[in-house]
C-alpha cells in the first residue's frame, strides 16, 4: 500500500509499535498534526473487564481541568418547572413534548441530554434512538437530576461522560490539537486517574491493558501502559 506524504513524515517521528511516556506522546502528536482544521484529540483505553457482567461495567463522568474545546449542545427534557433554570444555565434546547416527538422523528442534533426524573418515563421509550448513540440520560453520570442548572453548567465546562464498549474499550475526547501540550497532558492524566479509581472489585488481572492517543485524522500513538496504570 502506497503511503501518503503525511504518513511518510509521521513515520520519521515515531514507531507505531512502541509505547511512549505521556508527555513525549503528546509532543509527537502535536508534530504529526498537520490538519487543516482544529482536530479533536481522542483517547482510547483497553480495559481488562468483561462489560457483559453488570459488576464490571465501567461508566461515569470526568470534568476535565481544561475542558474539551468543543461547544457542547445540551438538550434538557423537563416538565417540572425547570425550564427557566435550564435556559439561564446555557442549555441550547429546553422543553418536553415537542422534543420527544422530534427525537422520535430522527432528530439528534445535540451532544448531551439532561432530564428531570419525572421525564424519564417518556425518555426511556427513546432508548433505541438515544442508547446506541450514548445519549441516554443516566443518574450515575449526573444527567438525570433535579439540579438542572448545575448539570448544564458542568457539561458546558467540559464534563464528559464515558462508558466501556462491548470490546472493553473506553473512548473519550480529551481536548483539541490547538491546546498547549501541558493542558492535553493534564486532561489525559485526570481521565486516567478517574478510570483507575473506577476499577471494579471483581476485575482480576491487568486493568489497563493499553492506551492510544490520536487526533481526528492522525495516527494512533501508544502510551506507556505502566505509566497509565500508575495514575491514581
Amino acid at each position: 500500500m502506497k503511503l501518503t506524504k503525511r504518513q511518510k513524515e509521521n513515520a520519521k517521528l515515531y514507531n507505531r509499535l512502541d509505547e511512549y511516556p505521556l508527555a513525549e506522546a503528546i509532543s509527537i502528536l502535536k508534530k504529526t498534526n498537520t490538519g487543516k482544521f482544529d482536530e479533536s484529540i481522542d483517547l482510547a483505553v483497553k480495559l481488562g473487564v468483561d462489560p457483559k457482567k453488570s459488576d464490571q461495567m465501567v461508566r461515569g463522568t470526568a470534568s476535565l481541568p481544561h475542558g474539551i474545546g468543543k461547544e457542547v449542545r445540551v438538550l434538557v427534557l423537563t416538565n417540572s418547572g425547570k425550564e427557566d433554570e435550564a435556559k439561564e444555565a446555557g442549555a441550547d434546547f429546553v422543553g418536553f413534548d415537542e422534543y420527544i416527538e422530534k427525537i422520535k422523528g430522527g432528530w439528534t442534533d445535540f451532544d448531551v441530554v439532561i432530564a428531570t426524573p419525572d421525564a424519564m418515563g417518556e425518555v426511556g421509550k427513546l432508548g433505541k434512538i438515544l442508547g446506541p448513540r450514548g445519549l441516554m440520560p443516566n443518574p450515575k453520570s449526573g444527567t438525570v437530576t433535579m439540579d438542572v442548572g448545575d448539570a448544564v453548567k458542568d457539561v458546558k465546562a467540559g464534563k464528559i461522560s464515558f462508558r466501556v464498549e462491548k470490546a472493553g474499550i473506553v473512548h473519550a475526547m480529551v481536548g483539541k490539537a490547538s491546546f498547549e501540550e501541558d493542558k492535553i497532558v493534564d486532561n489525559i492524566k485526570f481521565f486516567l486517574q478517574t478510570l483507575n479509581k473506577m476499577k471494579p472489585a471483581s476485575s482480576k488481572g491487568i486493568y489497563i491493558k493499553g492506551a492510544t492517543v490520536s487526533t481526528t485524522m492522525g495516527p494512533g500513538i501508544r502510551l506507556d501502559r505502566s505509566e497509565a496504570a500508575s495514575m491514581h
